[in-house]
């Protein structure tokens, strides 16, 4: 629409704000690339660590620079012990992603300042941010089922090193994997909402951690990291698969959204989706005791299907939460901290956009459009009777 002159574009889309290296989301034909690099190719050949040095160096790494990354990151993994000690002081019915942002901001608090109060912004912060992220998360989990935090070891990946500080147990080479193919499909996707967020701040010339502490804030919302934790509830909801038409049906006769179905830039299904629904295909045949997978496969036919019937104009895939539900409940992650698990993956992304803005800086700052009165006389207090011109 437009208004004094100006082009409205609610939500910003179409709207091109900036440029980056980093990724490319096709959305007319489902692609998503790294750096040039096919997610297809990624998900199952690379590591998180592979990821990680391919957004904050530029390059895929080599055996040696790989083995450097690792051990910088096993190293930078442990928490400050006051911010483990806040953590066991807060009401352990305090919500997961509230924690997440609050230590994180914490971390700056034992980074050193210069005598202008700003902290350093590089990729050594960044690979520090990364490291910690999944140490904040597990050491929650425990802290709030009553239990110690358990130490990282320098041993294991990077994924199976945050699945055994939940539970204290070495995971199995599919869980790993699992856990290690999910990161790498979040890592990174362009200017998304808690992207965006991060780079705005960066714009102010704010550091690493205030800007990650603003997308974590961004992540939280259901129609941007929150879905994952919705498609888990809706699978709770049915419970068993026959029940999933029945389920759909009443959805959308309340005018209700599928959670994890559909997504802003994806037309065709998110290509990460079909990355998730494999790897919690094979988690889900190796336990045989969980109903997730099945329920969440029956779900995405039967909402494409009656999707079809009542709405044939729009077509409606699964999105990269969709699958997510599952996996991560098999592998044990309660509901509401799948948002968290998204961060612990969005980081490498966060990290890396951030450095890429203050490269090469300018502060994000965009019109508004006014729709408000026009411009009146002051009225003193004592003549106002009610609502004034300038109200809101």
């Amino acid at each position: 629409m437009s208004t004094t002159g100006l082009v409205v574009d609610r939500g910003l889309e179409g709207v091109v704000v900036g440029s980056t290296d980093l990724s490319n989301v096709e959305g007319q034909v489902g692609r998503l690339t790294y750096r040039g690099y096919d997610i297809d190719d990624l998900a199952p050949n690379a590591c998180f660590e592979e990821i990680v040095s391919l957004l904050l160096y530029g390059h895929l790494p080599s055996a040696d620079e790989l083995e450097s990354l690792k051990r910088e990151l096993a190293s930078r993994a442990s928490l400050p012990e006051p911010l483990v000690a806040a953590m066991q002081n807060v009401p352990k019915t305090a919500w997961p992603m509230d924690v997440l942002r609050t230590i994180v901001s914490g971390l700056a608090l034992f980074s050193p300042v210069n005598n202008k109060g700003e902290h350093v912004s590089d990729v050594h912060t960044a690979i520090e941010l990364i490291a910690k992220m999944t140490t904040i998360v597990a050491a929650w989990d425990r802290i709030r089922r009553g239990l110690d935090p358990i130490e990282p070891r320098a041993d294991l990946s990077h994924a199976a090193n945050f699945l055994y500080m939940r539970s204290g147990k070495v995971p199995t080479e599919i869980e790993e994997d699992a856990m290690d193919t999910y990161f790498v499909l979040l890592a990174d996707h362009s200017y998304n909402a808690s992207t965006f967020s991060a780079r705005v701040t960066a714009s102010t010339r704010a550091d690493l951690y205030a800007a990650v502490t603003a997308a974590i804030a961004t992540l939280t919302g259901d129609l941007h990291g929150g879905a994952a934790s919705a498609s888990y509830n809706n699978l709770v909801a049915i419970g068993s698969p026959e029940k999933a038409e029945k389920f759909v049906r009443d959805e959308l006769a309340k005018g209700n959204r599928i959670m994890g179905m559909g997504h802003r830039e994806y037309r065709v299904r998110d290509p990460r989706a079909k990355h998730l629904e494999a790897i919690a295909k094979r988690l889900s045949e190796q336990r045989g005791d969980t109903k997730w997978y099945p329920i969440a496969r029956e779900l995405e036919n039967q909402s494409q299907r009656i999707l079809a019937e009542e709405k044939p104009d729009r077509k409606i895939y699964a999105n990269v939460d969709f699958y997510s539900a599952p996996l991560m409940a098999d592998l044990g992650i309660p509901g509401d901290e799948y948002t968290c698990i998204f961060a612990c993956g969005r980081i490498a992304g966060w990290a890396a956009h951030v450095l890429e803005q203050l490269h090469d800086n300018r502060l994000i700052r965009p019109q508004a459009a006014y729709v408000g009165p026009p411009p009146g006389p002051f009225v003193p207090i004592d003549q106002r009777s009610g609502a004034t011109v300038g109200s809101a």
